[in-house]
């Protein structure tokens, strides 16, 4: 695949020579972006137009919200985009009702195809879009989260503090649970630390006749003190935070009934610390179904239970391995027959879905190959085929694919290279296809199943095109196995001179579920990247091994052993680099920040004659600050791997320090807590080794809002201090 990542970089370097034989300097590109551009750059029109909270309608309409005061809408038979309402409109419905008015539109959802909803400070409230009244309208109460609204019933389920409610569509208030204890937290989807794909605590059955739920006791969790210094006496604020071989969250799953107004609780397998995660309802109500997960994370049993009562009933197949399995994904029932379902998994060594009956009899794999299905878009609607957004074309891309479930057969229905993201109709007749490739910033197209283009929606103008922006290109190494193929993206100054030599940043996250490079507009990239490049720097990125959308090999490599095969991969790029006639090997830096944090101090302790200057934000300074959830999937605890958490502490490995080091970390991280970096500053102190040091008090494990710009001025700084 890399021969059309050569062509792009051959074509921009032909089209340069034409330029300038031309005597145009630089296609006209004459302004430089600020570092307040390259930071919010998203939010200063630098980012590609595109079609904000896109929704299907219905079979033929299609939603989304124009320049945030109105909702616009198009149709699958003709080229109009027509205005169904304005906030001005929007707003005079609310003040009839005596609701506070919005400020702008952010986001709606469709209840059906004429009702639509919205969420004001204090309301839930359904409009009436052709009679643009009030429908219904729900009291938010104060301090409510984690709200899920079932549009079936009309009720709406949220928490209070560490309690659910359910309000319902006669506003009726129910409370579910009443734990004094606030050690013991109901419907939150904060379990697990939101591990395995989870983003939610309550679950609503198919007819709404339930709600199930996840409580979590974390009574036993030792306490995490976090200093708030905003107060006039600082204020102490505990967390639980279960480190590494250290004592857990126990989960259970609760099931309210609204008939009985009862709860019962599932009578789950394993022990109390394992985990519960992909909360499927069975299409009848009867059945609810759970990936158990053990601790040590190597043995998952997707198990059936009774929702009336609690019990056990079957487990329909297990999955283990002897590094890690990974739930992510709920089981998908087909429509047409509910005793059968797709489940995801990465058995075959590439995530693949697998057809099952609920008996756990396995009909079928369905997708194969030697990539990835990233997501899963749904059924057709006589459940002969499946939509799915694949790497089967190139790691670096997503395209959407059609596979027939009997046939297997596969059919490709986006054709431009590049990043889709796609939004099908609900029986999946046409599909709005969101894309963008390292020549178009963005094109939306409506497309019909024969992937034939019905109608242009976006086609998006560079936004930079009158800046001075380095060019970028990707390419491949080989790995140090020798064997696997890894994508760099590399971006070369502004008036790039091939005889000059220039100073190289490496950026670097390397950790799992993260990809870096990709064949998108910027390359995967933000505009900071090309910020350094403007002022001087060649911009480099790889993805290691250990990183996301290879396949299971190429991301378990790192377990028991985090850091240790990724920054094999990592020197293999700095060995080509250094190969590289206008690099200044002299001057070669690094930043990353949390796993790439890790992965910057240890780079820098592990190879102290190759990286000069460093920046580490919230970095992972030793495996047993961190938690148990994703710590110990990795690393197995530290009772079990006591030589790999040896091996990947940074903590005896601060002699090795040569050249200029800045850890920064949020005063309150929550995430990666702040005595990894205060532990390794002490190990610096204790042996004379010097490095600096930059805290944010009020942030958490990134520093976010306007406090960015600082930040990433900070980071500019010291490279420029340090490096050129």
């Amino acid at each position: 695949m890399l021969h059309k990542y050569k062509l792009i970089k051959m074509k921009n370097t032909i089209l340069l020579f034409i330029c300038l034989i031309l005597g145009i300097s630089s296609f006209g590109q004459q302004k430089e972006l600020t570092i307040e551009d390259a930071v919010v750059g998203r939010w200063r029109q630098f980012y590609p137009e595109d079609l904000m909270s896109l929704k299907w309608r219905d079979n033929e309409r299609f939603n989304f919200i124009k320049a945030w005061t109105e909702i616009a809408e198009g149709n699958i038979k003709n080229a109009e985009i027509t205005s169904i309402l304005k906030l001005d409109e929007l707003n005079a419905i609310l003040e009839k009702a005596g609701i506070e008015k919005l400020q702008y539109i952010a986001d709606y959802e469709w209840d059906s195809d004429d009702l639509i909803r919205f969420e004001t400070a204090s309301k839930l409230v359904v409009i009436n879009l052709s009679k643009k009244s009030i429908e219904k309208s729900i009291d938010l109460k104060e301090n409510a989260s984690n709200k899920q609204f079932f549009k079936k019933t009309g009720s709406l389920a949220y928490t209070i503090d560490n309690n659910l409610f359910v309000t319902t569509n006669d506003g009726k208030n129910i409370q579910i649970t009443n734990d004094q204890d606030k050690g013991i937290v109901n419907g939150s989807d904060y379990v697990h630390r939101q591990e395995f794909g989870i983003d939610n605590g309550i679950f609503w059955s198919p007819d709404g006749n339930y709600l199930a739920f996840y409580r979590k006791d974390e009574t036993m969790v030792a306490d995490y003190p976090l200093v708030d210094i905003t107060t006039r006496m600082a204020t102490l604020h505990n967390i639980k935070y279960p480190m590494a071989g250290e004592t857990s969250e126990q989960v259970m799953l609760g099931v309210y009934n609204f008939n009985t107004g009862k709860t019962i609780f599932l009578k789950t397998k394993g022990a109390k610390d394992d985990y519960l995660t992909r909360i499927t309802w069975d299409p009848t109500e009867k059945f609810i179904y759970v990936a158990e997960l053990n601790r040590g994370q190597n043995h998952m049993m997707l198990n059936k239970f009774d929702a009336g009562t609690g019990d056990f009933i079957t487990t329909l197949f297990e999955e283990k391995n002897p590094k890690y399995v990974e739930p992510e994904h709920d089981m998908y029932f087909l429509k047409s027959n509910p005793n059968q379902f797709l489940w995801f998994s990465e058995r075959d060594g590439y995530q693949h879905l697998y057809l099952y009956e609920t008996s756990g009899k396995l009909i079928k794999q369905v997708t194969q190959g030697s990539f990835v299905v990233t997501d899963f878009l749904g059924f057709d609607a006589k459940d002969q085929n499946i939509y799915v957004l694949t790497t089967k074309d190139s790691p670096l891309e997503r395209q959407l694919y059609k596979y027939n479930i009997k046939s297997g057969k596969a059919l490709k229905l986006t054709e431009s290279e590049g990043m889709h993201q796609v939004k099908l109709n609900p029986d999946k007749t046409f599909f709005i296809d969101n894309y963008s490739n390292s020549e178009i910033p963005r094109k939306i197209n409506l497309v019909n199943d024969k992937s034939k283009i019905i109608k242009e929606l976006v086609n998006a103008k560079d936004p930079l095109k009158d800046y001075k922006l380095g060019e970028m290109s990707i390419g491949t190494l080989k790995a140090a196995d020798g064997n696997t193929d890894l994508y760099y993206r590399m971006i070369k100054p502004v008036d790039f001179d091939p005889a000059k030599k220039y100073p190289v940043i490496v950026y670097v996250y390397g950790g799992p579920h993260a990809q870096l490079v990709e064949n998108s507009w910027l390359g995967g990239t933000g505009l900071w990247e090309y910020y350094m490049a403007q002022k001087g720097y060649i911009m480099f990125t790889l993805d290691n091994r250990g990183s996301a959308n290879r396949g299971l090999e190429f991301e378990n490599v790192i377990h028991r052993q985090c850091g240790q095969e990724e920054m094999k991969d990592q020197m293999k790029g700095i060995e080509y680099l250094k190969s590289l006639p206008f690099v200044d090997q002299d001057k070669i830096g690094v930043d990353g920040w949390s796993y790439g944090g890790f992965m910057t101090i240890s780079l820098m302790v592990n190879n102290p004659e190759t990286f000069k200057v460093a920046c580490a934000g919230g970095p992972v300074i030793d495996w047993k600050y961190y938690e148990v959830m994703y710590g110990e999937r990795y690393m197995d605890t530290p009772q079990e791997n006591p030589e790999g958490y040896e091996k990947t502490s940074l903590l005896d490995k601060v002699e090795n320090l040569k050249g200029r080091l800045m850890i920064i970390h949020g005063g309150q991280d929550p995430v990666v807590v702040w005595q990894n970096s205060q532990d390794f500053v002490k190990h610096c102190i204790d042996k004379g080794v010097l490095l600096d040091y930059f805290i944010y008090p009020t942030h958490e494990h990134n520093v976010r809002g306007k406090d960015r710009i600082h930040l990433m001025k900070k980071i500019t700084q010291y490279f420029d201090d340090f490096l050129k």
